[in-house]
């Protein structure tokens, strides 16, 4: 009807019906914009211009003319706004000469604008491939993001465009990205999504760095050509390659992303390793952050680990990569996902950035499937653009790949992780990479499957090459003879592996490894070798099983106090070494050069008894705090003389008068062994017998090294020799061997061996065999002569030290530290505490079979934390130590070896589901297996797929443990049972790097400020401890006046005091005056800085007289 407003269906009518046009009211097209020019038909006269909108006098002229029918913009108030018009109509330029004149006044106020310039500085800005660069991955994130195709616009005059630059096509496309948002239709980016921040990684950087560093060069190489003299210069008079040295060496010495390696552990190394960071130059800054970037996004899932980042005020700007990421060829993280067609899940696995995971329907890993691999539930838990949704089975796409794919390294080490609140999940992940190695290594008990991966990472381990048999092993060294099927032609037929002996890490912790086989074994690629720090039998092992009992102890684990029996110190088994590396440095100074020398003044015999000649200690010393490592004295200035001692000097020579002792003690609070000296000369000048000596055991080693791995090297290709020869008819040979005579190994035997080339053999293979021995022979033997020269080159040169050194000797001290109270120790849950109490073993609460207690930690820390997966791992590790025991009793009373293998197959195949087939095991591999297995049955329990309660409790059953994982414990100290179960289990316990020891610190008299005269502060610094504001209000509370007073005079800073004081003390007279505190002073010159003039008054007010 007429005046009826025109709705959605009205439109889908009129479609219907055909109808193509609607007869309009007169003043409808008021306020329309018109779309083109509209020109009078019978003049030519413009009656109307495009982007005109529509008045009433506009409107009566064009019917005047006649036309019926013109075309205007859609537009309105909802999703269409006429932006462009307007901006079209606000534009004063109108042609393209005018909008460059225009740009190139904004962008350069004050220049005056010629064409050319104008042209050229719009085209320098996005067109010019030599001036701007989108690079590979900003071309394709606009492609992405505006998503057109890079193809004609109809009336955009088109070229083929780099990718690198802009085209029009581009501009257009953004223009329609920002209409589109301004309109309500588009979306707007998510700056956190991972979509939207790339990975650049070390070689991205070093890149930039070294590109500077060219363009730098490029300046240099200018100047000088462009200079008159230019002429019969050779490129390398022309190019200084420093800047580039210089660029790369600032850029890897001290950019904030150049981090000296966290080596506590294999796991600290590795995580390290895999860490992402937001922090850096051109990164955020930690005050600039707020929390939507620290925050858990949707996309860092499998990406980023949620769980693991630092406490404290990097929290969320430091994170670490999921077990499976990695970055694709743009920068950006990928994790994988396993492809599902109708609903049946493949073993293809495609990697997906964050950008294309968010259109695609993804199920969890902990689908249902049935045996073919079918998803089985009818509606299916999946993420889809980045939302939690239900799906059916056919329109899911990809399924995860692995329940633990969302965790870094560190967290999927965690058991039962899935039971612990997540703040104490990061406190676990974070404290284990604090675990020191011990003494002696074990490994969990409760894992999670990754142990073994994460050591073979990290590569403390040593791995085989090439799979053989173990020829020879010793403590430094493991030799394996390859395969023959693994030996391609020309390559040594010997494998040696050098082992690590006893060397420090960054951390002061020891780096060592331990040959695991022995000779005559049988090797393949990949297997351990030898077991690094922190390893046992090739699986990380950080800390120790202990038998630990949830109940209070007389309130010695009050507050997360942790009690110790005195058997876990007895059996060492947090016993860890530390090596620590003291420097000592001979300067040239004005005086004259400091001197490394055994004749120091003033020093008594017994203080020089562990330095030989050349002042340096002895390796296998004992030493402690105080006792001097090397000696060294430094020339003294000049002091005026007295003619007597003028007199003297003339007489006797130079006495020791003019040096002064600098040599370097053992610093307090530290004792331990000798290990290792090394001493660094400079160029030039003369090496002292200590650093001779020690370059002759070093080349002799290396010699001896390479020796033995020469003859090993030779042994092996004789022997191949030997088996071509023997049984085989010879040509003809020294020692009159005839032609067609049998080779035997008689005849070998009273050959020397480098004669058996000179054998010939019927058949001619053979002898190119021989022809090929001989000459890889040939090739080995100045290959390792080669080797010794370059050492020997390396060891004989003098060493770079920096300007103004003579001469440097660094002393290695192990340091042998036991668990004590103070010492900080930790589960793998976040459960963290300190040793308060060592009690002895027969004072400890034990079980009804009369084994005692490792450990009692308080039952209050867990339920206000929430870290429930302690529990469950005490009583998984009960159950596990449990199974153990029981083989052992199985082993003990000689059962049938099948009764034995039913055992295991119910443990391994009944409760652990694993499938796996012990009938390949003989007996006696079964019974070998058996003794592995008596310490405990290892379970791994993997992140979120981790075992159920009811497995727990058939386990306990299995095991003929109670299965609720309590049990009556008795006082060790009383034999009375105390009134409640408690629950008992073995856990896992960690002893962290905050060790009481490098915490402990005193002083007496020390290093002053030299402002204020108060002692510094800090264990570094030697200094005292802070007296501060509150401590101050404390004594005044008490009325503690004199006490108070010493504090802030002779104790800190009245300087003339405190000598005088100290003078009193070792006359024995306790008296003490305080004068002025120095602070004060500092406050009057600070006050006179202010131009207030402040004096002191101290006339002294005349006392009163009484009779």
């Amino acid at each position: 009807k007429a005046g009826q407003r025109v709705k959605a269906k009205h439109v889908r009518e009129l479609a219907k019906a055909g109808v193509q046009s609607l007869p309009i009211p007169n003043d409808y097209p008021v306020g329309k914009i018109l779309a083109h020019d509209l020109p009078d038909p019978a003049t030519g006269e413009l009656l109307a211009q495009a982007n005109d909108e529509l008045t009433a006098e506009k409107l009566e002229k064009i019917q005047a003319a006649g036309i019926t029918e013109f075309q205007t913009l859609y537009v309105n108030d909802v999703n269409r706004g006429p932006y462009i018009a307007n901006t079209l109509r606000a534009d004063p330029s109108r042609s393209q000469w005018e909008a460059q004149v225009e740009i190139y006044r904004m962008m350069r106020p004050g220049e005056p604008p010629t064409k050319d310039a104008a042209q050229r500085l719009l085209h320098d800005l996005f067109f010019s491939a030599e001036r701007y660069d989108l690079s590979d991955v900003g071309r394709m994130k606009f492609d992405s993001r505006v998503s057109h195709r890079r193809g004609p616009i109809p009336g955009v005059p088109g070229k083929d465009h780099p990718p690198g630059v802009l085209s029009m096509e581009d501009i257009l496309a953004v223009l329609k990205v920002l209409i589109d948002i301004r309109n309500g239709n588009g979306t707007v980016d998510d700056i956190d999504h991972l979509g939207n921040r790339r990975i650049r990684c070390v070689g991205e950087m070093t890149e930039n760095v070294f590109r500077i560093g060219l363009v730098r060069v490029e300046r240099a190489v200018k100047e000088r050509l462009s200079l008159a003299e230019s002429e019969g210069l050779t490129p390398q008079d022309l190019i200084n390659a420093k800047p580039v040295a210089a660029a790369t060496k600032e850029f890897f010495g001290s950019s904030q992303l150049s981090q000296f390696m966290d080596q506590n552990n294999p796991l600290s190394e590795v995580t390290h390793k895999r860490r992402v960071s937001a922090l850096g130059p051109g990164g955020l800054t930690r005050e600039r952050a707020g929390f939507e970037v620290r925050d858990v996004h949707a996309t860092h899932y499998g990406r980023v680990c949620p769980i693991e980042t630092p406490e404290g005020p990097n929290i969320g700007l430091i994170n670490s990569l999921a077990v499976y990421a990695r970055t694709n060829q743009y920068g950006f993280l990928e994790t994988p996902y396993r492809r599902v067609n109708a609903g049946r899940v493949s073993d293809q696995i495609d990697y997906l950035s964050a950008i294309e995971e968010g259109q695609y329907m993804i199920a969890q890993a902990n689908a249902a499937l049935d045996g073919e691999g079918r998803l089985t539930d009818e509606m299916v838990s999946c993420r889809y653009q980045n939302e939690f949704m239900l799906s059916t089975p056919d329109r899911v796409q990809y399924m995860d790949v692995s329940p633990k794919q969302i965790v870094s390294v560190a967290a999927a080490l965690i058991p039962f992780l899935e039971h612990d609140d997540a703040n104490r999940a990061l406190m676990g992940s974070n404290m284990q990479r604090q675990a020191v190695p011990t003494l002696r290594s074990e490994k969990p008990l409760v894992g999670t499957g990754m142990e073994r991966i994460v050591a073979r990472d990290s590569g403390v381990c040593v791995i085989a090459k090439r799979g053989g048999l173990v020829d020879s092993v010793d403590a430094g060294r493991i030799v394996v003879r390859v395969h023959d099927a693994e030996t391609e032609a020309g390559e040594p037929g010997v494998d040696i592996y050098n082992l690590t002996k006893y060397t420090r890490s960054n951390q002061n912790t020891c780096i060592n490894q331990r040959p695991l086989v022995q000779v005559g074994d049988r090797v393949e690629r990949g297997d351990v070798l030898a077991d690094g720090p922190s390893t046992d039998m090739g699986e990380l092992a950080l800390g120790q099983n202990l038998l630990v009992a949830f109940m209070p102890w007389n309130g010695y684990n009050f507050e997360d106090s942790i009690l110790i029996s005195e058997r876990v110190v007895q059996a060492d088994r947090f016993t860890t070494i530390h090596i620590e590396e003291l420097s000592c440095v001979a300067r040239d100074t004005k005086l004259g050069p400091e001197e490394i020398t055994a004749d120091i003044p003033n020093v008594g015999e017994s203080a020089l008894a562990r330095l030989d000649e050349a002042g340096i200690v002895y390796i296998g010393a004992e030493v402690k705090a105080g006792d001097i490592l090397v000696g060294k004295v430094t020339p003294k200035g000049e002091t005026q003389l007295t003619p007597e001692e003028k007199l003297l000097r003339a007489i006797f020579g130079e006495k020791a008068s003019d040096v002064k002792d600098t040599s370097l003690r053992v610093p307090s609070g530290m004792d331990g062994t000798v290990i290792d000296v090394r001493v660094f000369t400079r160029d030039g000048v003369e090496k002292d017998s200590r650093a001779r000596q020690i370059e002759d055991a070093e080349l002799k080693r290396i010699r001896k090294d390479l020796n033995d791995q020469l003859r090993i090297l030779e042994d092996d290709l004789y022997q191949r020799m030997e088996r071509m020869l023997v049984g085989n008819p010879a040509e003809g040979g020294p020692n009159g061997l005839r032609g067609g005579e049998t080779v035997n190994i008689d005849y070998l035997n009273h050959l020397p061996r480098e004669r058996w080339f000179e054998i010939r053999m019927q058949a001619e293979e053979i002898n190119e065999q021989f022809e090929k021995i001989a000459r890889q022979l040939d090739q080995q033997r100045k290959a390792f002569d080669k080797k010794f020269d370059e050492k020997r080159r390396k060891l004989i040169q003098g060493d770079d030290l920096a300007p103004g050194v003579l001469k440097m000797v660094k002393v290695y001290l192990a340091v042998k530290r036991r668990i004590q109270p103070g010492d900080k120790m930790a589960g793998r849950h976040g459960n963290k505490g300190v040793v308060s109490m060592i009690v002895p073993q027969e004072d400890m609460p034990y079980l009804e079979d009369g084994t005692p207690v490792d450990i009692v930690l308080n039952p209050l820390g867990v339920p206000s934390r929430m870290n429930v997966g302690q529990v469950l791992e005490t009583h998984l590790g009960w159950a596990a130590k449990g199974l153990g025991l029981k083989i052992g009793r199985l082993l003990e009373a000689r059962t049938q070896v099948e009764e034995v293998r039913g055992f295991l197959e119910h443990i391994y195949n009944g409760v652990g589901e694993q499938n796996a087939d012990l009938s390949q095991f003989n007996d006696e591999e079964l019974i070998t297996l058996c003794r592995n297995l008596r310490d405990g049955v290892p379970i791994a329990t993997p992140v979120f797929d981790g075992a159920t309660e009811q497995e727990l409790r058939e386990l306990l059953r299995l095991a003929e443990l109670p299965e609720s994982g309590q049990t009556t414990l008795f006082d060790g100290r009383t034999g009375e049972a105390f009134d409640r179960p408690v629950t008992v289990g073995y856990m896992y316990m960690l002893k962290l790097n905050h060790l009481v020891d490098d915490k402990m610190h005193a002083r007496s008299t020390g290093p002053y400020s030299l402002v204020t005269q108060q002692p510094l502060g800090g264990k570094a610094q030697f200094g005292g401890q802070r007296f501060g504001e509150m401590e101050v209000w404390a004594l005044e509370a008490y009325g503690a006046a004199y006490t108070l007073q010493e504090m802030l005079t002779v104790k800190s800073d009245d300087v003339n005091g405190r000598t005088k004081v100290y003078k009193n003390i070792v006359d024995g007279n306790h008296r003490m005056e305080a004068g002025m505190p120095e602070s004060f002073n500092v406050l009057v010159k600070e006050i006179r800085s202010l131009g207030i003039n402040i004096e002191l008054e101290n006339d002294a007010l005349p006392l009163p007289r009484t009779e």
